[in-house]
């Protein structure tokens, strides 16, 4: 006890303050599950850009994932998330980027089955890449696919929960469904209703309903490859319509100048630019 110091200062006069957490819905979960959140999630803006490079589980080598290491890696730096599957993640990207993962978690076939769209990767492996989130499909209005799926979805969520690992659902559009607000709102309920901490989905007219309907934070998916300045401008909407930020792809690697478009986006997401001036910098960033 040599040079111990009793305990003095208590802060009597001061309340203590317990700071609403930063993404949206999760103020009651645990400790685990707020940090990998955290990861993802700026704590400044309470807002993501993931890069998604998880097409080619179901497309193979599309146009601009030839090659994950030449593509997607120089890109990594400039990303709050990697989205990408455990054997792209394994063989491609360096373990010492120290980038949160969204791993993508359900089985990738050229051919959608429902005994392929029935099956998860082990827990363990996720525990094992520390993943910061796993991601899930939800296809909505799809026939029977839409049981398999939300059991899926389901599961998926009954094993983050016992390891404290984020759900992120990812809203397919079924057959019947049309690309509209009412069906993204239903999705992106369901999942939310299921258990999912965060939603990705597509921008639509009436997003505001979508997202103020969401307890949980959505991220818009890209989508088709835009011309730079719409997808910008899908961007600055989305957020401005209550999104939390984006996990876009092919706007991102498929673009004339992949390392300078999604700083232009991380500029939209967080620094609060508007196309106009985020294009400018894309183009600036450009030459």
């Amino acid at each position: 006890m040599d040079g111990f110091r009793e305990a003095n200062n208590f802060g009597l006069n001061q309340k203590v303050e317990n700071a609403q957490f930063h993404v949206k819905g999760a103020n009651n979960l645990s400790w685990g599950m707020k940090d990998r959140l955290s990861r993802i999630f700026n704590p400044k803006t309470g807002r993501a850009v993931m890069l998604a490079f998880d097409h080619g589980f179901i497309m193979g080598p599309t146009s601009g994932l030839e090659r994950i290491d030449l593509s997607i890696v120089p890109l990594v730096k400039y990303a709050d998330c990697l989205m990408g599957t455990r054997g792209m993640i394994q063989t491609c990207i360096p373990a010492n980027v120290n980038k949160p993962v969204c791993l993508r978690s359900d089985a990738g076939s050229t051919i959608l089955t429902d005994l392929n769209r029935n099956v998860l990767i082990d827990i363990e492996d996720a525990i094992r890449m520390n993943a910061s989130a796993m991601a899930v499909m939800f296809s909505a209005g799809d026939g029977d696919r839409e049981a398999i799926t939300a059991a899926n979805l389901v599961k998926a969520v009954d094993m983050g929960n016992r390891y404290g690992i984020p759900v992120m659902g990812v809203t397919a559009v079924g057959k019947q469904m049309a690309r509209d607000a009412r069906y993204f709102a239903l999705a992106s309920r369901v999942c939310a209703e299921n258990g999912a901490n965060i939603v990705k989905t597509y921008y639509c007219e009436g997003f505001e309903k979508v997202a103020a309907a969401c307890p949980v934070p959505i991220v818009i998916a890209g989508g088709k490859k835009l011309p730079e300045k719409e997808a910008l401008e899908l961007c600055y909407n989305a957020v401005n319509d209550g999104a939390a930020g984006v996990d876009m792809g092919r706007n991102v690697f498929q673009s004339e100048c992949p390392a300078a478009m999604i700083q232009a986006v991380y500029s939209v997401i967080h620094e609060g630019l508007t196309p106009d001036q985020a294009y400018e910098k894309f183009q600036d960033l450009s030459k």
